[in-house]
């Protein structure tokens, strides 16, 4: 596979062991990465790059925190934004790259910010908080955003709430940016939906439960008024019966959508799924350890054939993806970074 890439790793700064974002160097080939610098962002949680590759977004304390990827996959500050909220968890973009997301884990709240056209985060053009009480004290008891993003056709944005078990959906309004709520998808009690994603084509959405640790697969269609979905398959996210310790974390699609992949706490496993392109049913093909604690985050390197497991105990490990066997076969050595939440893999060049 020809191309540069480069790799993005957000991590908690507050002990003052990291900076924020660590930047690699991807050896695509080799399925690993090389270190280059740390980034200074407080206690970077989730990063997005803009759909052209050219802005990386990070959550930060202060809300989000713009920066331009340089020709040599650097990064160089932008600016910043207020969120007039707590921290965020999760972020998204518009494909125009003109509006972005911020899902609020803590506060409840999703809001919409504008991006400028170089890049730099704008205004607030909305938010709003949830309301409402769950049923898991301690976790899932009140409202957490915790992932958001426009349907395909966006017309609409689909907000991830863990705490009050529902799918909120938004109509979205290009020109200002205002959203307005139009139905709720009602989740099973204390499943806690955490994240969810779209097939290329928009014809399926699935979503990831945290607590039930199952992947559900949804049909979508452009309605009216609503979307069109419907619920078409539940499968597990562990090969084995979850502890009261497991938690799904993250989950990914290859890049050429034919396989999902998902990670998840407690036992401490990737899990990879075959993928039907027609009818977006998954078929679990292994459920494997990743030799680190807490997979938070995991990234698919631009070729399929590697996976990174972004553990949040404070190492990233590496992977040969071997499809047809089914297996998972360490490519290189484990590295040491200090709790990582997330990582992102960004083409710099040709």
């Amino acid at each position: 596979m020809t191309g540069k890439y480069m790799a993005y790793v957000g991590s908690y700064s507050y002990t003052g062991k990291a900076k924020g974002i660590t930047v690699y160097d991807v050896d695509v080939e080799a399925g690993k990465f090389i270190y280059r610098c740390e980034v200074e962002v407080d206690n970077s949680s989730y990063l997005k790059a803009s759909q052209n590759g050219q802005i990386l977004y990070s959550i930060a304390d202060e809300g989000v925190v713009a920066f331009r990827v340089l020709s040599n996959g650097s990064l160089a500050r932008l600016n910043s934004a207020n969120i007039r909220g707590m921290r965020g968890c999760h972020l998204s973009t518009s494909k125009a790259d003109d509006y972005i997301f911020i899902s609020g884990f803590h506060d409840g709240k999703i809001t919409v910010l504008n991006l400028n056209k170089d890049g730099a985060v704008g205004q607030i053009a909305d938010g709003v908080f949830h309301k409402g009480l769950g049923s898991v004290a301690e976790r899932s008891f009140r409202p957490h955003v915790s992932c958001s993003r426009l349907t395909p056709d966006e017309r609409f944005l689909m907000v991830a709430d863990l705490g009050i078990d529902q799918i909120k959906v938004y109509r979205f309004d290009h020109k200002d940016g205002k959203i307005t709520l139009v139905d709720t998808i009602r989740c099973e009690l204390e499943s806690a939906p955490k994240y969810f994603m779209f097939s290329s084509d928009g014809r399926f959405f699935y979503v990831l439960y945290e607590l039930k640790n199952m992947i559900e697969v949804y049909s979508y269609k452009e309605g009216e008024r609503v979307p069109i979905v419907e619920k078409i398959q539940t499968i597990p996210s562990t090969g084995s019966k979850p502890n009261q310790l497991t938690a799904a974390c993250a989950m990914h699609l290859s890049p050429d959508e034919k396989h999902l992949f998902c990670s998840n706490a407690g036992d401490n496993t990737v899990s990879m799924y075959d993928r039907d392109d027609e009818t977006g049913m998954l078929t679990m093909r292994f459920c494997l350890p990743i030799s680190g604690d807490y997979p938070k985050d995991i990234a698919i390197f631009p070729d399929g054939k590697h996976l990174a497991s972004i553990n949040h105990e404070g190492s990233i490990s590496f992977f040969k993806i071997d499809y047809e066997k089914g297996l998972l076969v360490m490519s290189d050595r484990s590295i040491t970074v200090n709790e990582p939440n997330c990582c992102e893999i960004v083409k710099i060049g040709d």
